[in-house]
């Protein structure tokens, strides 16, 4: 009993979490904090192993390919929908953006383009320390990183591997929600490396069930129509094209799944500032002396004028994010 109302009261925090960010718009706030066992990747860091390292790729690639759509099936009974599409980009290099659910979902999009043919973008704050630091690394993953050096040296190596043919997956969204069903805003980033290197994006959405606990259940892998950079239009245009494309395929496949139209929840930012000017405005009737704050507001609040300052608020505060909802250092583990 008292290990089903911890697993509820997590449930009900993760939810009321992810439910304010929602509502403030706020969908790349990572409230899962990373902790300090990772260490940034500096100009030494070997994004291509070499040899004998490559052999350790080889096994935990090997080692993955065989047991991971075993665990995936038991554990969640995953399914992967829509391989077909995966011959528009047969034997050439392309990059995919996967909605960010999991700690597990880098496994998710092996399983859907490939274990040998996949590698992974991430913070630099994965590449960890220890065991599972070491195990990712030689997985594939490719960390972002702070340093000139290293990030050059990442371009690199992600350039020769479009080349050699190979997918590269992005987390688009930024921050990881576990469990969250809905498609989020996606950055820019992974269309500007995608119209620098001239290939396509895959878009996979991962949709799913859950049992009473909040667990995931019935994972439908999806991916979706290839999109293509247009040629025709400007950068930044490719750019917003790309990404819009991405989106809507998102949301599509968001729909059918789940029988029902994407929508998110009240919009809380316009609400929340005008409150807070509301409380500016009384403060400075007070500080001010003013004895009839009701008409010193209704001056504050005349046509145009809440409006406009609004629109300059509409970045909420540290408390506007919190709204009431803990967002503590433990975070996830709280």
């Amino acid at each position: 009993m008292e290990r089903e109302r911890k697993q509820r009261s997590a449930l009900e925090k993760r939810t009321g979490i992810q439910n304010t960010l929602e509502g403030y718009r706020r969908f790349d706030y990572d409230y899962i904090p990373m902790g300090d066992n990772w260490t940034s990747p500096d100009a030494d860091f070997k994004y291509r192993k070499p040899f004998p390292e490559v052999l350790i790729c080889g096994f935990w690639r090997t080692f993955l390919k065989i047991f991971a759509p075993i665990a995936l099936k038991v554990a969640y009974g995953a399914k992967v929908t829509g391989r077909e599409h995966l011959k528009a980009v047969k034997g050439k290099g392309a990059l995919c953006v996967c909605n960010h659910i999991s700690y597990l979902d880098t496994l998710f999009v092996r399983q859907a383009v490939g274990h040998f043919r996949s590698y992974h973008t991430m913070t630099q704050e994965n590449n960890k320390n220890g065991v599972g630091g070491h195990i990712i690394r030689h997985g594939g993953m490719l960390p972002f990183s702070s340093n000139f050096t290293a990030a050059k040296n990442l371009n690199a190596e992600m350039e020769r591997l479009i080349k050699n043919g190979k997918i590269i997956n992005f987390y688009a969204e930024k921050a990881m929600w576990v469990n969250y069903p809905k498609p989020r805003p996606m950055k820019d980033g992974v269309f500007s490396y995608a119209v620098k290197f001239g290939v396509p994006v895959i878009p996979i959405f991962c949709t799913f069930r859950t049992d009473r606990k909040g667990r995931m259940r019935k994972l439908r892998i999806n991916i979706m129509p290839v999109v293509f950079p247009d040629e025709s239009l400007k950068r930044r245009e490719r750019i917003a094209a790309m990404r819009a494309e991405c989106e809507a395929e998102w949301k599509l496949c968001y729909e059918n799944a789940y029988s029902r139209p994407l929508e998110y929840l009240p919009d809380r930012r316009k609400k929340a500032a005008l409150t807070a000017f509301a409380d500016e405005k009384i403060a400075e009737a007070e500080t001010a002396g003013v004895g009839d704050i009701d008409s010193t507001c209704d001056k504050a609040f005349a046509p145009g004028q809440a409006e406009a300052q609004t629109d300059a608020q509409a970045e909420p505060s540290e408390e506007m994010q919190a709204d009431g909802v803990l967002l503590s250092a433990d975070g996830e583990n709280a």
